[in-house]
């Protein structure tokens, strides 16, 4: 182990990879196909449309789905497209909302020839930008702007040295790797100012980074109809959700050790559900059984609407190591349920003090108190007030609109 990782001469702090994934880069642009003349900005005049092409593994199902959904529709050109490396719900979704979804379908993941394939989408499109969205996506986009020449932006959607954690030797083969590639795109989109510091850090120039947040359609509003009664949960109990996937940097393991603090501190009955499925999801089953939390703790699954659930739970929780601009708060709000958070990414521009909600520390300690605080604010009908002006401040500053806005205009500006 050198500098706190292993496999990597130089640290990851600074963004700078390891040189074996250095080589592996190079090697790619020494490939005979990528065509050293090819390599041109594509830059078109102003006012004439921008042909783009977004990017993305496809297995997203939370907030990154979200992100882009919202993107798409609030941009709402014609010459938007979607395109994945795997069918599922996001696939799904995207075509409901009308959105122009293309399915590059991958053989596994380390299945490389739909470069290929993407090489001649793009050709025959006259795509003028890929936005990629994730690790792999990055990785494919570094590729493709290689053998196209097609301008290449990125959104930083978390922090990429956790992208991988607790996979192994072979999470920390990827990190080095997502990191020496997130040192290539023409632009950067980072949703929040902590993003902007980071890429900062890994010395990506401040003139290719735009900042934008977050945003959500607050107007929309569920068809989907989930009552306490349907989860078998008393009106009088106290309930806390949170909705992750099963993730080592969402850290549910502390969310229950507060929970099971709060608990024992408590009169009233506390109920926590968890929202989403991921790697992690038998290991915290296995977790909740030993401490005997089993009637008290509930795994709902993955479910498309999650809208019902925040509108059923008193409080919203997020125990996460790392986040960005958080999309499940905008989410929680627009509910006008209050959160419970930890101080990651840019949670503190959407609960900027106590009376919108409870920033705390990252110890079941200060995460149990916010609980008991906000159990005793329900007995006082002060929760839902404090849930309301949630909403209207977030409302009035992340609207998917804005959000949509920013990023088109960032586009005109680094492509005219």
């Amino acid at each position: 182990m050198r500098n706190g990782f292993t496999g990597c001469s130089r640290s990851q702090r600074d963004g700078s990879g390891c040189w074996s994934c250095h080589n592996l880069l190079w090697k790619w642009q020494k490939r005979e196909f990528l065509g050293k003349n090819d390599i041109t900005l594509n830059i078109k005049e102003t006012g004439a449309f921008m042909k783009i092409l977004h990017l993305n593994a496809g297995n997203e199902t939370g907030g990154g789905m979200v992100h882009i959904l919202s993107l798409l529709k609030g941009i709402n050109e014609k010459e938007l497209i979607l395109g994945l490396f795997e069918d599922g719900i996001f696939a799904k979704k995207a075509k409901e909302l009308g959105i122009r979804t293309v399915t590059f379908s991958q053989s596994s993941r380390y299945d490389i020839s739909i470069l290929f394939k993407l090489k001649k989408f793009i050709k025959d499109e006259k795509i003028d930008i890929i936005h990629t969205h994730g690790a792999r996506a990055n990785l494919f986009g570094y590729i493709i702007r290689l053998m196209t020449g097609v301008t290449w932006a990125t959104t930083v959607h978390s922090d990429p040295r956790n992208d991988f954690l607790g996979r192994g030797i072979i999470g920390r083969m990827f990190t080095c790797l997502n990191m020496a590639v997130l040192k290539k795109p023409d632009h950067y989109f980072a949703v929040s100012d902590r993003f902007k510091d980071m890429l900062r850090e890994f010395n990506v120039k401040g003139n290719k980074i735009t900042v934008i947040y977050n945003g959500i359609d607050f107007d929309f509003s569920t068809k989907c109809k989930i009552s306490r009664e349907d989860l078998k949960l008393q009106a009088e109990e106290f309930v806390l959700l949170m909705v992750a996937r099963f993730d080592p940097v969402k850290r549910h393991e502390l969310a229950i050790a507060a929970f099971e603090q709060a608990m024992g501190a408590s009169k009233e009955k506390i109920r926590l559900l968890f929202v989403g499925e991921g790697p992690e999801r038998k290991r915290i089953e296995a977790l909740v059984k030993d401490r005997n939390l089993e009637n008290d703790v509930l795994f709902m699954g993955q479910q498309e609407e999650v809208a019902p659930f925040f509108q059923l739970a008193d409080i919203t929780l997020l125990t996460s190591k790392t986040e960005s601009f958080p999309l499940v708060l905008l989410e929680s709000s627009r509910e006008g349920t209050p959160a419970i958070t930890t101080d990651v990414g840019g949670v503190r521009d959407m609960i900027p003090d106590n009376s919108y909600g409870f920033i705390v520390g990252e110890t079941p300690d200060s995460i149990a108190a916010a609980i008991q605080e906000a159990i005793c604010l329900k007995a006082r009908g002060q929760l839902k007030t404090i849930g309301k002006k949630f909403r209207n401040y977030t409302s009035q500053r992340y609207s998917v609109q804005s959000f949509a806005d920013s990023v088109y205009n960032a586009y005109k500006l680094f492509v005219h």
